[in-house]
């Protein structure tokens, strides 16, 4: 085997295992893998349509977030999870989003001020079309844009792997998500665009906050703690 190939397979699999790891998420975050409950391997790979390999490896990567636990002879038992431990995740993002926001005011370009003038307005478009997949791809590449804009790719990395803990999908399902989505990025365009970087961090840290807001109620309507 090359190394050309060697690397193209472990990307590979690392994509498999994230899937299997999103998936599990899922199923705890939305109340069908219950706290103290085992998850089966067998069921994880008939379900996901993958391998052993990338459940195990899939199963780790949760455990290293602390959604499951590894008990010895017996495998991953869902942790719980509680609704301060979601707002913490929020916060954490919160804290580390809005300082990107700050840095990015001071060294944003004239072409990336322009990719987030485009996002916003496909976005709105896109809501005003109920394409809830354009929506929440969107949002991610406006997010996506700012922190490159601050040039801190460590810290850009840190944020990215506490954003991947709460699907995307949930926010489609939550009523007035997008509203509050068609207020808040073009306030941090603005503050961007005028190279404010108080305003710009205060905006972004208000706006990730009042995605907690409303994604504790909702888990909770979908039995998340019922």
């Amino acid at each position: 085997m090359t190394a050309v190939e060697h690397r193209d397979r472990g990307g590979r699999r690392q994509q498999l295992s994230e899937h299997v790891a999103a998936y599990v998420r899922e199923l705890i975050l939305t109340g069908q893998a219950r706290p103290g409950t085992f998850l089966r391997t067998e069921a994880l790979v008939e379900a996901v349509g993958v391998s052993n390999t990338p459940v195990r490896e899939g199963l780790l990567v949760v455990a290293g977030e602390g959604f499951v636990e590894l008990v010895p002879r017996r495998g991953y038992r869902v942790a719980e999870v509680s609704r301060r431990d979601i707002r913490d995740m929020f916060l954490m993002q919160a804290w580390i989003a809005s300082e990107l926001a700050r840095r990015a005011a001071t060294s944003i370009t004239e072409e990336r001020l322009t990719e987030l003038t485009n996002l916003v307005a496909e976005h709105r478009r896109a809501s005003e079309t109920g394409d809830d997949g354009a929506t929440a791809r969107l949002g991610h590449q406006f997010h996506r844009a700012v922190n490159l804009a601050a040039q801190s790719p460590r810290m850009t990395l840190v944020l990215g792997g506490l954003v991947k803990q709460l699907p995307n999908r949930f926010y489609n399902d939550i009523e007035g998500h997008d509203h509050d989505t068609e207020v808040a990025h073009p306030k941090i365009l603005e503050a961007l665009r005028a190279r404010d970087g108080e305003v710009a961090s205060s905006v972004m840290h208000a706006h990730i906050m009042d995605g907690a807001d409303e994604l504790v109620p909702f888990l909770e309507s979908q039995g998340m703690w019922g």
